[in-house]
């Protein structure tokens, strides 16, 4: 299984885990998820944050390690993630074990951009 990036005509295969990161619009702290494909969808497996405060507060099960709260969200696999450029923000950055791009570098300034399994 494979994570895929689509975003208007193209679709690029990625990895069967990806980090998506962003900076926070308002509070201007980075954010990360790890996001893994699986047979029921795409599993959020790690999120991290890098402090807090305008509505990023991590949860009370979060660990620090390495400069960011780092927890394990319980939730539900998702069919797709809808990733919505503003322009007010950085863009997205998708890394895998091939290193990092963002997302304009991927797939240009096509909105919305869409997280989902490959073939599916």
């Amino acid at each position: 299984m494979i994570v895929c990036l689509g975003a208007a005509a193209v679709t690029l295969a990625l990895a069967p885990q990806v980090t998506l990161s962003w900076t926070h619009s308002v509070q201007k702290t980075e954010w990360q998820e790890v996001w893994e494909a699986r047979p029921d969808g795409l599993m959020l497996r790690e999120a991290r944050v890098k402090g807090s405060g305008a509505g990023i507060d991590p949860p009370p099960e979060a660990r620090l390690k390495d400069g960011f709260y780092v927890w394990e969200p319980r939730l539900p696999p998702r069919r797709e993630v809808v990733l919505r450029r503003s322009g007010a923000t950085e863009d997205w950055r998708i890394c895998t074990q091939a290193g990092c791009r963002t997302v304009a570098e991927m797939a240009g300034e096509a909105d919305p951009v869409r997280l989902t399994i490959c073939g599916s």
